[in-house]
């Protein structure tokens, strides 16, 4: 089968060649999950690299990995989000249900593998800031990027939330695909039981019965005549 069938569609979309809505896709969980996760992977990387840094030093404890690791999941969370709202638009338009299978499960990968980044992500850059103090070499004087470092640290848990949000509607709708694609219109116990078409009045009945509920008698011995 190679086009979404099914009153439905396939996973979670209607079949190919619907009209493009910008006010019904902008309504979808999903897509307001993946803008939301957007902007709040723009806040972590963003206030690290403005005033993570003190000089060549991040500000959470020294350690540079943590700074790197918010930074690089960040950046990478924020092309992912990109890449799959432009998918997501075009989805209802991908005709081949094993297409549209494999981009749903590439959603599921990616948005249960980054909630657990995000979700390491937010232990290790909260526990390397508890271990900062005030005046340390490598911390900025005056609280400089303090309200920074505090953000990032905070979006970062907000974003194991709607990564697993995410992660919830990618399940969703691959269960939705398969249900639609493969079992609907489909009984195997009625197609056990009756492999072949029934016909009316072909499993009861008299097979001399007559159409129209009578009943054919059987013909009379009419000896021959000479």
């Amino acid at each position: 089968m190679s086009t979404a069938q099914g009153s439905g569609g396939a996973y979670g979309a209607g079949k190919a060649g619907t009209p493009f809505d910008p006010l019904e896709f902008i309504k979808k969980p999903q897509v307001i999950l993946r803008a939301v996760s957007l902007i709040w992977s723009i806040i972590v990387f963003g206030c690290i690299i403005a005033e993570g840094w003190h000089g060549d030093m991040c500000q959470m404890h020294g350690d540079n990995n943590a700074c790197g690791y918010g930074t690089g999941i960040g950046i990478i969370a924020f092309l992912i989000c990109l890449i799959f709202l432009v998918i997501d638009a075009m989805f209802e338009n991908i005709s081949s249900v094993q297409h549209r299978k494999y981009v749903v499960i590439g959603d599921l990968g990616l948005s249960a593998l980054w909630t657990f980044l995000w979700f390491v992500g937010f232990c290790y850059m909260t526990d390397a800031w508890r271990r900062s103090e005030e005046g340390a070499p490598y911390i900025a004087p005056n609280g400089y990027g303090k309200d920074h470092v505090q953000a990032a640290i905070a979006f970062s848990f907000f974003s194991i939330i709607t990564w697993g949000g995410l992660t919830f509607f990618a399940v969703r709708r691959y269960r939705e695909g398969v249900t639609e694609t493969f079992q609907e219109g489909y009984n195997p116990e009625q197609n056990a039981s009756s492999p072949y078409s029934s016909f009316p009045g072909s499993d009861t009945g008299d097979p001399y019965q007559a159409p129209f509920g009578g009943q054919k008698e059987a013909p009379e011995y009419q000896p021959p005549t000479y």
